[in-house]
């Protein structure tokens, strides 16, 4: 007898569950081609509904063919292909589902201490007072009064000096690294960080354009890599290199930026993705705060600070690039709602995103220093180094071992535990060392650290 939980429906009419599931199961195979469906009577009783639910559900089911029925004999599933998932990706759905003893790469940043109350507040207020204006067309590059709000946190917080027509706003990063190939050209070598954060590099090749891996080392990209590689655009992380964790010192900024003068048409894309979270001294300045020659395109987005389902990003163009970008892409419709935009604003202008920072800065390296704790009192903490811990939201755990990373991530894995190795984020082999862990610390679960960091000792 067919079985399903009735109470599962939420809003759906009775006889519109029923149809969905034994569609579902048609199409999975759980009910096989020419298979005798239950009377309407029957299956009404045993499921506690009305003879007309199941009536109903099995009409729309004949009706789009998935049943057919005969007089006097009831109801019979027809043949239809069943719907079966490529194994690659029923296998990656399973690992993305699976719930972990202890799971390094989920980044878990964004969601812990989100200002709710604040949030619903600022937002009923947006609705009152601005009203129908929020239904109109917003301007292709955002709200004024938001990119105004972020000019101001630039200058204050990051040192950066840019007037509120040179901020683009949209959603997310991916979205504006898009647009940055459509704006500079797919005929431009674009350096990437090797290794580093992958989107980038693929973004910009499922554009058309050429990347190339640029290696990095202990103070993030080198200068005569970059000579090297022949580059005109490079992409890098000089504050804080994901995820390696580099700075780059004030000497090779100030040669980078040289370097950038030096070439007609040259740029780099500076990605702040972090420059809030720093626990030792004072913030690291940008390296747009020393670009006096209008080189560098500034990016950072609000989904690493507030919530990444907000998808708020934003860069800054140098002046130079002002009028190509209003001619080349002055016609895109903004992405991001104008609600969100006008809340952000109101968070930004009256102090509530300060305010946010300072808490979150105080509960993630409250967070960091219980997983640091956690990994010093375990028995890994002879078998491993700790790197760059120092800012950020995740640091590196250097193992002492001689299985290959692969081979270790297999094992965890059936211990439940996943890794994220810094080999994963190599463009090129041996562009990063094996045997180094990235620790995504927000989204650990502490509770079941000691245990799992016990499993990982013993696989070493």
């Amino acid at each position: 007898m067919l079985t399903y939980d009735m109470s599962n429906r939420g809003r759906l009419a009775r006889y519109d569950y029923l149809y969905r599931c034994v569609k579902e199961d048609i199409l999975r195979g759980r009910l096989g081609s020419g298979e005798r469906l239950p009377s309407k009577r029957a299956l009404a009783r045993h499921l506690q509904v009305s003879v007309v639910t199941v009536e109903n559900a099995y009409a729309q089911l004949e009706a789009e063919g998935y049943l057919h029925s005969e007089e006097r004999r009831g109801y019979f599933v027809s043949t239809v292909e069943i719907r079966t998932p490529a194994p690659g990706v029923a296998k990656a759905e399973e690992k993305e589902e699976q719930q972990w003893l202890l799971d390094f790469r989920g980044g878990g940043s964004g969601t812990q201490g989100f200002p709710f109350s604040v949030w619903a507040k600022l937002m009923r207020r947006v609705l009152t007072q601005e009203g129908t204006r929020l239904l109109r067309p917003v301007p292709h590059s955002g709200v004024p009064r938001l990119r105004e709000a972020i000019a101001r946190h630039l200058y204050q917080f990051r040192g950066i000096t840019a007037a509120p027509e040179q901020i683009v706003v949209g959603a997310g990063t991916e979205y504006l690294y898009n647009l940055l190939v459509q704006l500079l050209g797919r005929e431009r070598v674009y350096g990437v960080e090797d290794p580093g954060y992958s989107k980038a590099a693929r973004i910009y090749r499922l554009n058309g354009a050429e990347t190339v891996p640029v290696t990095v080392d202990a103070q993030g990209t080198p200068p005569e890599e970059v000579e090297r590689a022949r580059v005109q655009v490079l992409h890098i992380s000089p504050n804080h290199q994901f995820p390696t964790g580099a700075v780059t010192p004030i000497a090779r900024r100030q040669y980078l930026l040289h370097w950038a003068e030096k070439g007609k048409g040259r740029y780099m894309i500076e990605d702040d993705y972090d420059s809030e979270f720093r626990f030792t001294g004072r913030p690291i300045p940008a390296l747009k705060s020393i670009d006096d020659g209008g080189r560098v395109i500034y990016m950072n987005t609000f989904s690493r600070s507030l919530a990444p389902s907000l998808r708020i990003s934003y860069m800054v163009l140098p002046t130079g690039l002002l009028e190509e970008y209003r001619n080349k892409l002055g016609f895109y419709s903004c992405t991001v709602p104008a609600i969100e935009q006008d809340t952000l604003a109101s968070f930004l202008e009256e102090g509530y995103f300060d305010a946010h920072i300072s808490r979150m800065r105080v509960y993630y390296r409250s967070r960091r220093d219980e997983v640091l704790e956690s990994v010093r009192k375990s028995p890994l903490a002879g078998r491993c180094r700790i790197l760059g811990e120092e800012a950020g939201l995740h640091f590196l755990l250097e193992l002492d071992t001689a299985k290959g990373d692969g081979e270790l991530e297999q094992l965890a894995e059936r211990k439940g535990i996943r890794l994220s190795f810094l080999t994963q984020y190599q463009l090129q082999p041996g562009a990063a060392p094996e045997h180094t862990l990235v620790v995504n610390y927000p989204g650990i679960d502490t509770r079941n650290l000691p245990q799992a960091l016990e499993r990982l000792a013993e696989l070493l």
